[in-house]
């Protein structure tokens, strides 16, 4: 089944926007009601879909990680109010797609293998909704804005009744300005009591969210949040493996607030951190890293840019400036950007014959 799944992906991908573009026309056929779960502009929506099916595409023969994955997504779906039927429209759309743009290549063993593996992500979803007892969604009122860069911000809010999620991990964020237009952020900072979360914001060019919050986002918005997700994090029994992680730009937001993590701990793991961006000026929290790295010994800063020179720093891409500086074949590598940087980051260290399986990304922590 994981064979003829990739295969058979492989031939549609070079058509992947139009086959997104056909699976939610035949889902709004399918299930009219769906239409009003999404915002008008579906452009975003589209490409986060691609991603969920490229990322399902590579972990279909690691049930254990695909298992978490989808049981974080059929949990924050909940915010949606999806039911059951729901499930059932997708799959027929998703099927629909694919045999439209497989053509002669859609075969029986290959309708088998995708009809029996997305009947596996639904019943892994949907039992993992079921089953969860917590808020669907939270309530949070904005503490704080400000700008840390030209086109970055800084947002603190506090939750209604605190919100449980691990260092490194993203949520789901609805603001005011943009109902509907659901975007993953990471907090910046690790759980406290207080149900403070910050996050580093980018206003992206044509970024409607992005645009509103960096630009109009004001003390006293009311924010609504979905359940934790990711699977970048740090427990305290790995700490005798090193660690190597690679933050671009805002990507950086979850590798800072494991590092908050880790500064709380009595024993820490060596951890060497790039920091990259096109030019200097990108790399906006690259002082506050250097003063922690001050102060703890197991901590390394390598700043990256693209253009213009930093000291201490390396010149080139993020992907080409950590394979340079070593083998890094002992570490567990976390990796976090957009999802250019983060394919061309993880092809890299593959071919540098690191393990995928020492490696942990992230789909959806940029839009």
């Amino acid at each position: 089944m994981a064979r003829l799944i990739r295969e058979s992906f492989a031939e549609v991908e070079p058509k992947a926007d139009e086959l997104a573009q056909y699976f939610y026309g035949a889902l709004f056929v399918v299930a009219p009601d769906c239409r009003e779960l999404f915002p008008v502009t579906m452009s975003t929506q589209r490409s986060r879909l691609l991603r969920a099916l490229v990322y399902v595409v590579q972990m279909v023969d690691r049930p254990d990680e695909l298992v978490t994955f989808l049981g974080q997504l059929g949990r924050d779906h909940r915010k949606f109010a999806v039911v059951s039927r729901h499930y059932d429209a997708v799959g027929v759309a998703l099927i629909a797609a694919l045999k439209r743009f497989l053509k002669e290549k859609w075969t029986t063993e290959v309708e088998s293998a995708w009809t029996s593996a997305y009947g596996l992500i639904a019943k892994t979803m949907r039992e993992a909704a079921q089953a969860e007892t917590g808020p669907a969604a939270w309530s949070a009122t904005v503490l704080e804005h400000r700008k840390l860069s030209r086109d970055v911000a800084l947002v603190k809010v506090r939750t209604e009744g605190l919100l449980p999620y691990r260092a490194g991990g993203y949520v789901s964020v609805e603001v005011p300005q943009r109902p509907r237009f659901w975007r993953y952020l990471s907090p910046a900072n690790a759980p406290r009591g207080d149900g403070q979360l910050t996050f580093h914001v980018r206003a992206v060019p044509g970024g409607w969210v992005s645009g509103s919050i960096v630009n109009h986002t004001r003390p006293g918005d009311v924010w609504r949040l979905g359940p934790s997700m990711g699977v970048l994090n740090v427990r305290p029994m790995s700490t005798k493996q090193r660690l190597l992680m690679i933050g671009g730009g805002t990507g950086i937001t979850p590798l800072l607030a494991i590092l908050d993590d880790l500064s709380r701990w009595k024993r820490n793991p060596p951890v060497h951190l790039f920091f990259g961006g096109r030019r200097p000026e990108d790399l906006y929290a690259l002082e506050e890293l250097r003063r922690l790295a001050a102060t703890s010994k197991w901590l390394t800063v390598t700043p990256v840019t693209e253009e213009g020179a930093l000291s201490g720093g390396d010149r080139g891409t993020l992907a080409h400036a950590v394979t340079q500086r070593g083998t890094w074949r002992n570490h567990d590598v976390l990796v976090s950007g957009s999802p250019p940087m983060i394919q061309a980051t993880v092809a890299k260290l593959l071919a540098k014959g690191i393990e995928l399986e020492r490696i942990s990304y992230d789909p959806f922590t940029l839009d």
